[in-house]
């Protein structure tokens, strides 16, 4: 490797790290509902939440809790896949896709449900702008606020020693999305615009080759460039820690991953909620020296797979 590789791998592992502790902390007060500062934005979109859905908010044991994750991600599979069989009848489809085969519907629901990601199809060519968005990027958010509500759970379970109280799954969610994911999406997302991805309604954009190619067919002198709102669905997707994506090639595509530096932010996006959550399990506990431990295991770790 050269000295420039070298550089850019400890300036990644510096700027995650810094970056680890004070989102960490701040996710610590959001699950503890305690003040964050952010509060005067939150706290009337949270009560409008509250008052539209009728959110329960009583304290729930670990069988009252683990039966909401099933009832949630059960639900949420059920309307990926409900969606991605009729986005033939959905408006957002310029394309005029076809809906997915039944299998491959339920296989997408089921993944994007369990925060696994696994697409076995073309992106651009199989899902319309409004499955993309109201299903694959919807489930983006709730998979993986789910996944934090339960380490926030656990945690809570950890440190109670008697009490069987371990929050509330549905406000647990709900503040996860709301008070992390949404503004850490928001700003990635715009940074991902400025950059180059992709961010548009507009159908695919057909251009002049600046070279005509031959193929079996003939002469080709034009291209269809699939476009669409790509931005915001790989924001969600890194900081997630899912694969995938619009074109289903994990940000390895120009319109989703253009340049050096969006490249080091979707690199920086994925790993930075679980290095954070370390110090957010090390501030709810009560010791902030267990949530160092774990951090510097997790990177020490991954260094010795890394460099190999």
């Amino acid at each position: 490797m050269s000295s420039n590789s070298w550089f850019q791998l400890i300036f990644y592992l510096v700027v995650l790290l810094s970056l680890a502790k004070p989102l960490g902390v701040y996710m610590a007060r959001v699950y503890d509902r305690q003040p964050t500062g952010l509060d005067k934005l939150f706290d009337p979109l949270e009560k409008g939440i509250e008052r539209l859905t009728g959110l329960p908010k009583i304290p729930m044991d670990w069988v009252a809790y683990a039966s909401a994750v099933l009832v949630f991600n059960t639900m949420g599979i059920l309307a990926v896949y409900f969606l991605l069989r009729i986005q033939h009848l959905l408006p957002f489809n310029p394309l005029h896709l076809a809906p997915p085969a039944t299998d491959s519907a339920f296989n997408t629901a089921i993944s994007f449900g369990t925060n696994t990601n696994w697409q076995d199809y073309g992106g651009e060519t199989t899902l319309s702008y409004l499955t993309q968005m109201a299903a694959l990027t919807v489930q983006n958010f709730l998979s993986a606020a789910t996944g934090m509500a339960v380490m926030a759970a656990l945690v809570r379970g950890i440190r109670a020693k008697e009490s069987t109280d371990l929050g509330n799954f549905w406000v647990d969610v709900m503040r996860g999305t709301l008070r992390i994911l949404v503004p850490l999406s928001v700003i990635v997302a715009l940074v991902l615009v400025g950059q180059g991805v992709v961010q548009t309604m507009r159908p695919s954009v057909v251009t002049t080759l600046l070279q005509p190619l031959k193929t079996s067919e003939g002469i080709t002198t034009r291209q269809v460039l699939a476009v669409g709102p790509v931005a915001s669905q790989v924001a969600i997707k890194q900081l997630g820690t899912n694969g995938g994506g619009f074109f289903n090639v994990n940000s390895a595509h120009p319109f989703e991953n253009p340049t050096p530096f969006s490249n080091f932010i979707e690199m920086l996006s994925i790993l930075l909620i679980p290095a954070a959550l370390c110090w957010t399990f090390g501030v709810m506990v009560g010791d902030k020296r267990q949530g160092r431990m774990l951090l510097i295991s997790m990177t020490l770790l991954f260094i010795l797979f890394l460099v190999p």
